[in-house]
């Protein structure tokens, strides 16, 4: 077995007034917390880093033709966002006199998600969903390698007790008719049929269910929901498994989609105890817009035993803060403690352009004109799913704030030092001299002032580096590797 060096990284807290001479001394290390990177201890390869295509999609694909291939590439260029997956909402399509009405009024028209059947004796319009569909041809055009889900938020509102593709009038009471279980498998499955037909495009899991244990999807709500319990859930899965197995597709499907890492441990325990679910699904997936790192801890060695593939399918921010930096660093750390404690093999945000703000998204728009421009929390994504590629792993530290992999030829290794306080602080980073040649190590920060930018990480010392990170900052070194 090949032995790989330790990274051994010192963070001391330095005064704000003293930043501007940190990076020119060498620190006083006697104090400072001893840090280990050990690329020998590998986890999880990463699949990939991507986002839902609902809601911005559907929007900014009925803009000019140029103005979609300036966002795609941004988006999948792989010196830029580098993005590989994505996932395509079939749309449920509410009641025509909801129109204009319940979702505008809450989310924006942007929520109004077009369905593909009026009735349950309506032909199948295929011309609907135009939006969100050129883009994902697009981004298939430009990225072969793209992995694609579908995924449901609400079946057809004429499915539904309510009449409302909302939810149900009681938000914990499921809104499906059981006797339209079966179309609305048949409904989901006849689309990603029609995709592969049509298109090519094969989508390589099917989600039926989106944080469908919530209390939140209601009746003349904001935004397409379904509620179904865990035993509901279960009932469809044993339809639309069968039935995706017969269609002669190679997808698979992926559950379930909580809003949070303790409601999936919840439903995945519960398709345990009944003991003929999971050998049915193809993959794990859940959110993060909430949990704390024992329960990441726990969703890991869960996932883990059940042996599935296993995503962060849709999160974003969480907590307030005075900027849309601090805020976008927050969401960094919670990708950080993701991959770290929860390890999944992919990773994604929900919207990529928003509207109203410039924490939700990575670019900012206004969905009824073609302008749109990139804000900081671009930046800060790009800072690892530029560099943090398909087919790296990640390695060992032990370190919240610090995220670290190794290429397949292990030759490089890539760290991400992250820094969301007020206070400059400082680092000393030291290497086995059989390992590395300090002399080529590379850095890009984003930061108050600067945009996923090449810096001066200082004249490092024979094998090691002095650097201080600045304030509200996030910092990624390339490091050259030798065995």
């Amino acid at each position: 077995m090949k032995t790989f060096c330790y990274v051994l990284f010192f963070f001391a807290i330095i005064s704000f007034n003293e930043a501007a001479q940190a990076q020119n001394r060498k620190p006083d290390t006697r104090n400072d917390r001893q840090i280990n990177i050990d690329p020998g201890q590998t986890y999880q390869t990463i699949e990939g880093w991507g986002s839902s295509l609902c809601w911005w999609a559907a929007q900014i694909g009925n803009w000019n033709e140029a103005k979609v291939d300036s966002i795609v590439d941004l988006v999948t260029s792989p010196d830029k966002l580098n993005m590989n997956i994505f996932r395509y909402n079939i749309g449920g399509g509410d009641d025509p006199s909801h129109l204009g009405g319940h979702m505008v009024k809450g989310k924006g028209k942007r929520a109004e998600m077009e369905g593909f059947k009026a009735s349950a004796d309506a032909p199948y319009d295929w011309t609907a969903d135009k939006g969100q569909r050129t883009v994902m041809l697009k981004i298939k055009a430009k990225r072969p390698d793209a992995v694609f889900e579908a995924f449901s938020n609400s079946p057809p509102y004429w499915m539904t007790y309510s009449g409302c593709s909302g939810g149900n009038v009681d938000p914990m009471q499921d809104n499906l008719k059981p006797e339209y279980y079966e179309a609305f498998c048949d409904y989901l499955i006849d689309v990603c049929i029609w995709y592969k037909q049509e298109y090519g495009i094969e989508f390589k899991t099917l989600e039926p269910f989106n944080e469908a244990t919530s209390n939140y999807w209601n009746h003349l709500g904001s935004q397409e929901g379904c509620h179904f319990s865990p035993e509901t859930q279960m009932k469809i899965i044993r339809i639309l498994a069968p039935k995706l197995k017969a269609s002669g597709l190679k997808t698979v499907l992926s559950v379930s989609d909580e809003t949070n890492i303790a409601s999936s441990i919840k439903v995945l325990k519960a398709y345990q105890s009944a003991g003929d679910i999971l050998d049915k699904v193809g993959q794990l997936n859940t959110h993060t817009y909430s949990g704390n790192n024992s329960e990441r801890t726990e969703a890991y060695q869960l996932t883990k035993s059940i042996g599935k593939p296993f995503w962060q399918s849709e999160t974003g921010p969480s907590g307030n803060s005075r900027t849309s930096l601090g805020s976008n660093l927050g969401l960094a750390k919670k990708l950080f403690d993701d991959m770290r404690y929860m390890k999944p093999q992919a990773w994604l945000d929900w919207q990529l352009m928003e509207e109203t703000n410039d924490v939700w998204c990575l670019m900012r728009c206004n969905f009824n004109s073609p302008e749109y421009k990139r804000v900081k929390n671009f930046y800060v994504r790009m800072q690892i799913t530029r560099f943090f590629k398909q087919g790296y792993s990640i390695i060992e530290t032990d370190n919240d704030e610090v995220l670290a992999a190794i290429n397949p030829d292990k030759t490089e290794l890539f760290v991400a030092v992250l820094n969301q306080s007020d206070q400059s602080q400082s680092l000393n980073l030291s290497l086995k001299a059989s390992v590395s040649y300090m002399k080529n190590v590379t850095a890009y920060r984003t930061s108050q002032t600067e945009n996923c930018a090449n810096v001066d990480i200082h004249k490092p010392l024979e094998h090691a580096l002095i650097y201080a990170a600045p304030a509200q900052s996030l910092t990624t070194f390339i490091i050259p590797l030798r065995n």
